[in-house]
């Protein structure tokens, strides 16, 4: 009879990938923190800003992903069926397409900055506060379309050790550099958001730096310069089938996010900022769901490119369940917390009183996302990358947006209803995937013998 748990190698191989990745998200996480915690002593509005800047960011940051979870897939997928020059051919592609798409992302933000902001409804003290920060950190972007492609071959790679390293290097310079620009000391001119700008893509440029130089010592002997004369057109359509609908799910959910930042910014800037306060909290209370769920989408690729689908499942299951558990419990314990938390970043009541209520709330969410989060990276990793992004896009846009619109705005129940929408939203996804996941109709979808 075969076990229903997996066994210990795939247990301690899991364990190798998601504890530096855990701490590597935890940093990456710490690294927007310090932004929103630094910018808080400098004002409310400042981080209101940020904030909605740094979501249009991330989602023009979610077009690198096409590429990006295209590779990580096909890197361990590659792995598991020992095939290192398509590995070499995949990477090289992506490297190239994203230095490319890279480029032309970092003249939308920089250049558009001020239509952008104007589009989004902040008023004029918001958008004097953005516009710099978003044309500053707009301008480097090139720079994080590279990082994440060489972080997720890293990752895929069993490497995962090294991405989480040189991101605990960045928030080191991150912070020092927050702490000169933002504040104007050691002689430098006190910035405020400008300043948190400049650090951070600084920042993702000496990350980019090492992150190329770890690769191509560590895993793969020279970037491909063959691929310019016979290009790889089989690994690019692969790195599209994938990265396409991959990418989609997550652009569905962001542009979402960023309607759903749109409608509580109608609802006043006390809203809006504990909105921004809330997000950079809860954030750490799913941040071990993203680092296992991750780990076993890497470890799941591997199985499914050896063809060992039931092992995959039994994996699957597992991450699914601990994670859950983990999400909730951490969950609560920031509900409980919750006053002193914000406490700690705002003195303004109305916000806090806001913000207290808001993670009560998002307990529901946390019932719901951990299962999503996992389902979404292991049916990608297993090459059942369509199904994901077809039920995010109907489920978001049904009950995120136009039910949160309908509740929260147009019948005038608040910031609440607008939570609880993306807790319905969060639950119906889960309850849709688990059976997905049960089904085995991911199985025999591997890009191996593509």
């Amino acid at each position: 009879m075969t076990s229903l748990k997996p066994t210990n190698s795939l247990k301690k191989q899991l364990a190798s990938l998601t504890v530096p990745i855990f701490i590597e998200t935890l940093l990456i996480m710490t690294l927007g923190a310090v932004d929103t915690i630094m910018l808080s002593r400098h004002s409310d509005t400042s981080v209101a800003a940020v904030g909605v800047v740094n979501q249009i960011v991330m989602l023009c940051f979610l077009v690198f992903e096409v590429i990006n979870l295209g590779t990580s897939v096909l890197v361990s997928q590659y792995l598991g069926a020992r095939l290192n020059n398509r590995i070499y051919d995949a990477v090289g592609v992506a490297l190239v397409v994203n230095l490319v798409i890279g480029l032309a992302i970092s003249g939308l933000l920089c250049f558009g900055a001020v239509p952008i902001l104007k589009l989004m409804g902040l008023d004029d003290n918001l958008l004097k506060e953005g516009i710099g920060y978003m044309q500053i950190v707009g301008l480097f972007a090139f720079f994080q379309a590279l990082s994440l492609t060489l972080s997720a071959t890293l990752r895929a790679s069993n490497k995962a050790v090294y991405p989480m390293i040189v991101v605990g290097l960045v928030n080191i310079l991150n912070i020092f550099g927050n702490y000169v620009l933002i504040f104007g000391k050691f002689g430098a001119p006190a910035l405020g958001a400008e300043g948190a700008a400049i650090s951070t893509a600084s920042s993702r440029a000496i990350a980019m730096t090492v992150l190329a130089v770890i690769l191509f010592r560590t895993t793969i002997p020279r970037f491909p310069w063959h691929i310019f004369k016979r290009f790889p057109v089989k690994e690019l359509k692969n790195l599209l089938k994938i990265g396409i609908p991959s990418a989609g799910e997550q652009l569905s959910y962001s542009s979402a996010q960023i309607i759903m930042t749109f409608f509580i910014n109608m609802l006043g800037l006390e809203v809006l900022a504990a909105r921004t306060y809330v997000v950079n909290i809860v954030m750490f209370g799913y941040l071990f769901c993203i680092a296992i769920s991750q780990g076993g989408a890497i470890s799941v690729g591997h199985l499914v490119g050896k063809a060992k689908y039931r092992g995959a499942f039994i994996l699957g299951k597992y991450v699914m369940r601990l994670a859950l558990v983990i999400t909730v419990s951490l969950s609560l314990a920031l509900a409980f917390s919750g006053k002193w938390l914000l406490g700690m970043l705002t003195s303004n009541q109305e916000i806090i009183a806001i913000g207290c209520t808001i993670l009560w709330i998002d307990v529901l969410v946390e019932l719901g996302r951990p299962v999503n989060i996992f389902a979404t990276n292991a049916l990608r990793a297993a090459g059942d990358v369509n199904f994901p992004f077809y039920v995010g896009l109907a489920s978001m846009w049904l009950l995120q947006v136009l039910g949160g619109y309908a509740l929260g705005i147009y019948f005038a129940l608040g910031i609440n209803a607008l939570w609880c929408m993306i807790a319905a939203d969060e639950l119906t996804r889960g309850a849709i995937f688990i059976h997905r996941w049960w089904s085995m109709k991911w199985a025999n979808k591997t890009f191996v013998n593509t």
